[in-house]
């Protein structure tokens, strides 16, 4: 039997960018201590209060099948919340619940992009992005953004390969970069989607993670509304990664359509994480603050550090739980230098090489362990890139 051409081709036949950090959990599996900076893991539990409501959800017989679009009650939130927050009219009609962003993502391209139907993407790029586009049979390609730019996308780039293309997505904060796009670029952006009649799908679980500027949701842009599908999760905001709780937003029309595609695909999301995700929504800003605060303390330390010496640069941290720091300084490839540091120091970073071309050079540092322990990470891989530029 012969799988189909889909599910072979998922990773384009290529790494799937997660070679280090499977590489980092096989040495803690075999006893060896590693400091883990790879993924955008809180190194906070979601909290026990919103455990409890969950619990007493489930308990109270919520366990059964949900509504495929989603509880009214969490539709309700999130539709506000997204009005409060972007100043767009937005109810229930336009929110589909999904089973975390990633899945989001997936829908999100399939509502937009027909089989052979070419689907751009912003390199760097979340690690999954191609693959979610191979996995609903259109064809990704990637606009390369430039470091010298902190990795900001330029209109102009974006508009030579859209003439054939059917969607963009963006992802801003982003992840991996740490970059917050500003309101010229996204202006950029939409003035592109509208002269070439693109989707913009914009991955914005990372919007109560923003240190410099202000998060823009380009669907709050004149014209944009009707052409936009934004991707937004529980997992960054609440720290319930595990959860698997996130939404689509977009006009009436696309999300009944996409409601039936959720009634063919996942049948929606378990009600008891539903009702605790309507919990952890009514705690508000201030808590979704609370959540994003050790990050902003991480930023600021590893400022501290890395202004002390000038083998490393950072990409300005603008926000996200990220810094992509350039090592090219030592010679050697970012993946050359997170497989060394792990070898050597027991210190697991991401290639930048894994999130796309633009990267190359450079690695990604996720702030997920605590202040201490990630000051200390930082001066080992510091004191190990200056090692490696004196021998190159």
């Amino acid at each position: 039997m012969t799988l189909s051409q889909r599910m072979q081709t998922l990773t384009g036949g290529g790494s799937d960018g997660w070679d280090v950090f499977l590489k980092a959990r096989r040495m803690i599996a075999e006893g060896t201590p590693v400091v883990e900076l790879t993924i955008g893991e809180h190194d906070i539990r979601t909290a026990a209060p919103i455990l409890q409501d969950m619990h007493r959800s489930a308990m109270g017989g919520h366990t059964g099948y949900a509504m495929v679009p989603g509880t009214d009650a969490l539709r309700d939130m999130v539709a506000r919340r997204t009005s409060e927050r972007t100043g767009v009219p937005t109810t229930r009609d336009n929110v589909l619940i999904t089973p975390g962003g990633q899945s989001a993502l997936f829908t999100a391209h399939a509502a937009a992009c027909d089989p052979g139907d070419t689907a751009l993407y912003i390199d760097p790029y979340y690690a999954t992005y191609p693959g979610t586009i191979r996995g609903v049979s259109a064809v990704p390609r990637a606009v390369q953004t430039r470091a010298e730019d902190a990795f900001q996308p330029r209109a102009a780039d974006i508009a030579a390969h859209a003439p054939d293309a059917r969607s963009l997505l963006i992802n801003s904060p982003n992840n991996p970069t740490g970059t917050v796009y500003s309101r010229a670029t996204l202006d950029g952006i939409a003035q592109v989607c509208m002269e070439h009649d693109l989707w913009l799908i914009s991955d914005e679980v990372y919007d109560t993670q923003v240190w410099e500027g202000a998060h823009v949701s380009p669907r709050a842009l004149p014209g944009m509304a009707e052409r936009t599908l934004v991707v937004g999760s529980m997992s960054k905001s609440h720290a319930m990664t595990g959860s698997r709780c996130g939404w689509i937003i977009g006009p009436e029309e696309v999300i009944a359509h996409l409601i039936t595609f959720a009634t063919h695909t996942t049948y929606g999301v378990p009600g008891f994480i539903q009702d605790a995700s309507v919990f952890a929504l009514g705690q508000g800003p201030d808590f979704e603050a609370e959540i994003a605060a050790p990050f902003l303390r991480r930023r600021a330390i590893a400022q501290r550090v890395l202004g002390a010496q000038n083998t490393i640069g950072m990409i300005p941290a603008q926000g996200a739980m990220y810094l992509m720091l350039d090592i090219r300084a030592t010679g050697m490839s970012g993946d050359d230098f997170a497989n060394a540091l792990l070898d050597q120091h027991h210190i697991a970073v991401m290639p930048g090489e894994s999130f796309g071309n633009a990267a190359a050079g450079h690695v990604r540092v996720a702030m997920t362990i605590d202040d201490a322990g990630f000051e200390a990470a930082l001066r080992r891989l510091t004191a190990f890139a200056e090692t490696c530029a004196r021998a190159a």
